[in-house]
C-alpha cells in the first residue's frame, strides 16, 4: 500500500504540474462543448432536451477520458527516463505499480469532471440535487478508474508518445463517438446501433445520464441496472488487463 500511496501521489503531483495537460485535458472538451452546445442548440433537440443539455454528460466522459491519456502517457516517459526500470526491481508487486498509477490517473479525471460538473450546475446547464451529485461522482469516479486502467494497458505496451497518441486517437475517439455522447442510438444505421451496443463506453455515458437524472428513455439507453454491471465489468477487465502487462516480463522492462 506504501508503494500505491507513493506512486498515486507522484501522479497527481506530476500532473497538476504541468500546466499545459491540466488546460488540455479540461479546455478541450470545454471548447467541444461551448462549440456543439452552442451550434446546435437551437437546431436540435433530443426529446425535451436542448442539445446543450444531452451532451453535457458527453462532455463528462469526454474530459475523464483525455484526462486518462494524459495521464498514462508518463509510463512511457518513465521508462524512457529510467524511473520506471527502477520501480520494477523494488520488492513490491507489479500489481500495485499499476494500481499506484492507475489511482493516480482516475483521481485527476475524477476531479477534472468534477469541476466541470459543478460548473454546469452552476451556469444552469444541468440541475443537481444531492442525490443526483453524489450519483454522477460516484459514476465519474468508476468512468475514471475504467478508462484510465484502459489507457495504462496501452501505454505500458507504447515505446513511444507519437504511436501512444495514434493509438489512443484510433481507440478511443470513436469508442467516444460511438458512445451515444454526440447522438443518440435511435436513428443510426443498424451497423452504428450494433457498435454502439457492443462499446462499454456506451453503458458509461448511459450510467452518467441516469445518475444525472439525464436519461429520456426515448434514446434507447439501456436500463440503469445494465449499465452499472456493464461498466463495472469493464472497469474490471481493463484492470485486469493492466494487471497482466505490467506482470509479464519482457525485454521491455531492461530498456
Amino acid at each position: 500500500m506504501r508503494a500505491v500511496v507513493a506512486l498515486w501521489h507522484r501522479e497527481l503531483v506530476r500532473f497538476l504540474g504541468d500546466r499545459a495537460r491540466v488546460i488540455g485535458s479540461l479546455g478541450q472538451p470545454v471548447v467541444f462543448f461551448l462549440l456543439f452546445a452552442g451550434a446546435l442548440r437551437d437546431s436540435l433537440r433530443v426529446g425535451d432536451q436542448s442539445y446543450g443539455e444531452f451532451f453535457f454528460p458527453g462532455t463528462l466522459a469526454m474530459i475523464v477520458m483525455f484526462t486518462a491519456i494524459f495521464a498514462t502517457i508518463t509510463v512511457i516517459e518513465d521508462r524512457k527516463e529510467g524511473f520506471l526500470q527502477g520501480v520494477l526491481v523494488a520488492p513490491v508487486p507489479r500489481s500495485a505499480i499499476a494500481l499506484g498509477k492507475i489511482l493516480g490517473g482516475a483521481t485527476l479525471g475524477f476531479l477534472l469532471g468534477a469541476v466541470f460538473l459543478f460548473g454546469g450546475a452552476a451556469f444552469g446547464i444541468i440541475v443537481l440535487d444531492a442525490a443526483r451529485l453524489l450519483s454522477g461522482l460516484a459514476v465519474l469516479l468508476l468512468l475514471a478508474f475504467a478508462l484510465t486502467a484502459c489507457g495504462f494497458a496501452l501505454a505500458w505496451l507504447m515505446d513511444s508518445t507519437a504511436g501512444y497518441h495514434g493509438i489512443m486517437m484510433l481507440v478511443l475517439m470513436p469508442a467516444l463517438m460511438l458512445s451515444g455522447a454526440f447522438f443518440p442510438q435511435p436513428g443510426a444505421h443498424a451497423l452504428v446501433r450494433l457498435l454502439m451496443a457492443s462499446n462499454p463506453l456506451t453503458y458509461g455515458v448511459g450510467l452518467l445520464r441516469h445518475a444525472l437524472g439525464n436519461a429520456n428513455m426515448a434514446m434507447g439507453l439501456p436500463s440503469p441496472t445494465v449499465c452499472l454491471v456493464a461498466t463495472l465489468a469493464f472497469a474490471l477487465a481493463s484492470f485486469a488487463l493492466a494487471t497482466f502487462v505490467t506482470t509479464r516480463r519482457s525485454a521491455r522492462d531492461a530498456t
